[in-house]
């Protein structure tokens, strides 16, 4: 059961990367993330829907074109925290990026969001 809440918001949150509209992004987000929400990305920590919604944004407006962003894995959810795999590919099928988020819900929305995009490098 708690996985699947937390399924639901994180698909809502992958959602606003593939909106049919700008306008629609706000809206996806809302549904899926506390006011309050951490990200902490790739360009470091920033709070707020309103600056998640900027980094979703500038992701919809990659000069090769607007990409999709899949979950490409399950959710493993040990209590509160979860995690799951992605994958954003460009409309041309050029480079794709894939990563793991690790999110953290509170009251069935996710309030922290941690990127990790790109693979790990083996150790020497």
């Amino acid at each position: 059961m708690q996985e699947e809440t937390a399924q639901s918001a994180i698909d809502t949150f992958i959602s606003a990367f593939n909106a049919s509209e700008d306008s629609y992004v706000t809206s996806l987000l809302s549904q899926a993330l506390t006011p309050d929400v951490i990200l902490w990305g790739p360009l470091g920590r920033s709070e707020g829907i309103e600056a998640v919604e900027r980094f979703v944004l500038d992701i919809r407006r990659h000069p090769a074109g607007a990409g999709t962003m899949i979950r490409c894995s399950g959710v493993d959810m040990p209590d509160e925290w979860a995690r799951y795999q992605w994958v954003f590919t460009l409309p041309d099928g050029g480079p794709r990026l894939a990563g793991t988020d690790v999110v953290h819900l509170r009251r069935n929305l996710i309030d922290q969001i941690i990127v990790f995009a790109g693979d790990i490098k083996p150790s020497p």
